[in-house]
């Protein structure tokens, strides 16, 4: 019997907000990545870097603020640095719950770049915030460089960088080679490093492609079995918050699109999921998707927890 392939998306809660909360909170995402392991998955990973990419661009900043001679990262450097050092630590930890449990499997982290669209609409109406407070002044010379900065009352201000669609993801030879050999493989961490292509040559652009839309993506690309978004919830609700919410086991593509048109789930958090679920689903009618949050995943794979989408 055949291994059942899955992409496994990690948010915030899988990593903490800080380089000492990560290396705590690794060690019990690999736990749970192990049990998937263990019930014969073969994993292809990504991850969230919202905190940790922040915390380079300010650091980077800062850098230049006291050194001079130091020019500031862009965005697509961050981007980078945080798929590294996210990616190492999350492929030590998987190696040693894999190996403490009598299980020899490489574990490889892939540096790796996804092309956008120069003209996606998003760079015209840049949404995500990310670095330092600013003060005044020092916003209006980010905006004489041409970026976007927004004021949080109270507080200061800070740049905003677009959130384009993914179009490829450059890599995706390599990372199919590794999970066709059964190895489990860590790439797109963070969205992807968003790259512009120009006369075959690969350029950073100042921005970062959410995690969600790429896991849909790359689920899609791989032709995975199963789409398994791992988040801060145990299952997608009706009437999520309120004193009337109630767990949704299962649904389809028909019933999801509806309960978007509902209103039904909250921009920049479960919405992004939805869509990306679609997004796989409809490349793939024969997959389906888990949503559930890692302290259940174990379960949730029995059909004890989670909700599934399928095509229909």
């Amino acid at each position: 019997m055949s291994k059942k392939k899955a992409v496994v998306s990690l948010g915030h809660e899988a990593l903490g907000y800080t380089t000492l909360e990560q290396w705590d909170a690794v060690k019990v995402t690999a736990k749970a990545l192990a049990d998937l392991v263990e019930a014969d998955y073969q994993l292809t990973i990504t991850h969230s870097n919202g905190p940790q990419v922040s915390m380079i661009h300010k650091a980077m900043t800062e850098l230049r603020r006291v050194y001079i001679d130091y020019t500031p990262a862009p965005m697509c450097v961050c981007s980078a640095m945080s798929q590294g050092y996210v990616g190492y630590d999350i492929q030590n930890a998987l190696r040693a719950e894999l190996l403490s449990r009598g299980i020899s499997k490489a574990v490889s982290t892939i540096l790796t770049q996804v092309t956008v669209d120069p003209y996606d609409e998003a760079f015209y109406e840049p949404t995500k915030v990310i670095g330092r407070y600013m003060s005044r002044e020092d916003a209006e010379t980010e905006i004489k460089k041409g970026n976007y900065v927004v004021e949080e009352p109270g507080k200061g201000f800070r740049r905003v960088v677009a959130a384009p669609k993914p179009i490829d993801i450059v890599e995706i030879d390599a990372i199919r080679t590794l999970a066709d050999a059964d190895q489990v493989v860590i790439a797109c961490g963070g969205g992807g490093i968003p790259v512009i292509e120009q006369n075959h040559v690969l350029k950073g652009a100042s921005a970062v492609i959410e995690k969600d839309s790429i896991a849909g993506k790359l689920a899609g690309d791989l032709m995975v079995d199963e789409l398994i978004i791992v988040t801060g919830v145990p299952a997608v609700y009706h009437n999520f918050g309120k004193d009337n919410q109630t767990p949704i086991s299962r649904m389809n593509i028909a019933e999801a699109k509806e309960l978007i048109t509902q209103g039904e789930f909250e921009e920049g958090t479960m919405l992004p999921k939805i869509e990306a679920s679609i997004a796989y689903l409809e490349k793939n009618p024969k997959g389906s998707v888990l949503i559930t949050s890692l302290d259940t995943v174990a379960d949730a794979i029995k059909g004890k927890n989670g909700t599934i989408i399928t095509a229909s």
